[in-house]
């Protein structure tokens, strides 16, 4: 039998159609499969997002602060970063109660002004002589010094470094922050620190439209 040309295509054309699966179930597959990219996935806000930098940056102080040029290499800092509630109440608490005590009005100043704070970064130095017999110290021997329970002024330079190390790390991340004796203090009286750190400095973080930790009210 001879097929004219137009026959053979619409038998083609019905063998397609009999191979394709029916329009209506390719349909209803790709509704059940499709998914929203974002609908399993919680979008976080700029205040979360900024409370994480915060504290990824914390975390870059502490780092920071440990490889910091150091006297003779030796490393005497000890470094830790506030980020929960309790502690931190603890730590304002602590600030505000020795302010009072001795009259200090600019520590009370400080714990007003680091309570909203999402983390604070707390280095410390412990006491131990260089062994350089410098005279800094205002002692003409280290074992003078370690005899008067004095400190040596390399732990006291030795905290700067670190301190200011660390500060650059927060700057260098926009990350707003300043350097507090009074927050170091505070978490020396808590036991934060080990009982051989005489010397601590403390850094808040804050990310916010403007710095609040300096142009403060006494």
């Amino acid at each position: 039998m001879v097929i004219s040309p137009a026959g053979n295509r619409q038998r083609k054309v019905n063998m397609l159609v009999l191979l394709l699966p029916l329009p209506v179930k390719i349909c209803s597959c790709r509704e059940n499969v499709a998914v929203s990219p974002n609908k399993n996935r919680a979008m976080k806000t700029s205040t979360e997002l900024e409370r994480e930098a915060a504290l990824q940056v914390a975390a870059l102080m502490v780092a920071a602060a440990r490889t910091a040029p150091k006297t003779r290499g030796i490393d005497n800092i000890h470094a830790l970063a506030i980020d929960d509630q309790p502690t931190m109440e603890s730590l304002v608490n602590a600030m505000r109660s020795i302010g009072r005590k001795e009259n200090r009005p600019g520590m009370v100043r400080d714990a007003g002004n680091i309570q909203n704070a999402p983390a604070v970064v707390v280095i410390g130095v412990q006491a131990n002589t260089a062994g350089l017999n410098c005279g800094f110290c205002g002692k003409p021997t280290c074992k003078e010094l370690q005899d008067s329970g004095g400190i040596c002024a390399f732990n006291s330079i030795d905290l700067g470094i670190a301190a200011c190390s660390a500060a650059a790390v927060a700057s260098n991340h926009r990350i707003d922050n300043r350097l507090m004796y009074s927050i170091g203090r505070a978490a020396m009286h808590l036991g934060l620190l080990p009982d051989k750190v005489k010397q601590a400095l403390g850094i808040p973080l804050s990310v916010t439209g403007k710095n609040p930790f300096f142009d403060r009210k006494s």
